[in-house]
């Protein structure tokens, strides 16, 4: 018996969720036996089938088994039947998790994946994307304004909702080792402060809170500069901070630098409550067809791992699942898919783990 047990929502999502969860939990059960603690699954009905069904994405009954679990996993959710009058898609969690329960901080991992065929295989990539997760353009959903001839939304930015994910972004910063390139702890705020107003303010409020923060480097670009420099010069950066709109944006470009998002892995974090789940969608177009690529699923669970303190068990699980795909058990399709699927993959990862193997290095 072991004295360290923690209670995790499983939401299973849509199109390949079912899949690739099904197979990090195969992968949590191995880890579980191997540093002995617990991880008691509570299912939880939520996505868009679910809202096809019964006309909301998650119950009151699921955000309480949410708010009440040391973290939740969460697969991929959203299906193209499922829409709103408005013709947004629906079922979608957005909204409903990161909003109602204030999860404000969305972390992205963007690094260079070990036997992926890259678009920058020769750069050293290892930086995080922290996307501010409450506010910005999105908290425009299903708000905006507008008739046959004009639509609008609003991109909102409040002081104190900037001031702590720019404090989250430099403590980040603190706990990382720094930029490739050259080793220095750095965070970049990415904003059009010379455009807009309200990310004029977001840059002013960085730079007041970075003042806080003498031993990290602070230093800001306009988005589109961003877009650039992460693809000549991704070695440079270390942590960005960003609105939500730029974020959602900018992370899936990032993820293509590294071989494709089909690998990326996020965290949306509050204060009490997190959820972890990959960025990418839930590609019903390949559900049941065997070669759904489970890995940033799998890395989404090494980053709860991390949550929840177990950090020897998040590392093992990153090492063995770059260590499946990099010394050719897991065969990677040009366009992200794997060959022989979730399961495959499971297999292979669990057996590495079984026999103590990790990543060679």
């Amino acid at each position: 018996m072991t004295d360290r047990g923690y209670d995790i929502g499983l939401i299973a999502g849509d199109g390949i969720g079912p899949e690739i969860v099904g197979a990090t939990v195969r992968v949590l059960c191995e880890v579980e036996r191997a540093f002995s603690f617990e991880l008691r699954m509570r299912p939880i009905d939520a996505g868009a089938a679910t809202f096809l069904r019964t006309g909301r994405s998650i119950s009151d009954e699921g955000l309480e088994v949410v708010v009440g679990s040391d973290a939740t996993l969460k697969g991929p959710v959203g299906l193209p039947d499922a829409r709103h009058a408005d013709g947004t898609e629906a079922g979608l969690l957005g909204g409903e998790l990161r909003n109602r329960l204030d999860l404000y901080a969305n972390l992205r991992p963007i690094r260079r994946l070990p036997g992926v065929a890259a678009p920058l295989a020769s750069a050293d990539i290892d930086y995080l994307i922290v996307r501010e997760n409450t506010e910005g353009l999105y908290a425009s959903r299903g708000r905006g304004v507008g008739n046959d001839w004009v639509v609008t939304d609003t991109l909102l930015v409040t002081r104190p909702g900037t001031e702590r994910i720019v404090r989250r972004a430099f403590e980040e910063a603190r706990r990382r080792g720094g930029a490739p390139a050259d080793g220095k702890s750095r965070v970049t705020c990415v904003d059009k402060a010379n455009v807009l107003r309200s990310m004029y303010f977001f840059r002013q409020i960085f730079l007041e809170v970075a003042a806080g923060y003498p031993d990290v480097e602070a230093e800001f670009l306009h988005a589109d500069a961003a877009a650039q420099a992460l693809v000549l010069d991704p070695s440079h950066f270390d942590v960005l901070v960003m609105e939500n709109l730029l974020g959602d944006i900018l992370s899936d470009l990032g993820g293509a630098t590294v071989g494709g998002i089909a690998g990326c892995p996020s965290g949306n974090i509050g204060e009490d409550c997190a959820y972890f789940e990959p960025i990418h969608g839930s590609a019903p177009g390949i559900a049941g067809t065997n070669t759904a690529n489970p890995r940033g699923q799998m890395l989404a669970a090494a980053m709860m791992l991390d949550y929840l303190g177990e950090t020897a068990a998040a590392g093992a699980v990153r090492d063995v699942v770059d260590g499946a795909f990099s010394d050719g058990s897991v065969e990677t399709l040009p366009d992200g898919r794997v060959v022989g699927g979730a399961d495959a993959v499971a297999e292979r990862v669990v057996r590495r783990l079984a026999a103590g193997r990790p990543m060679e290095r």
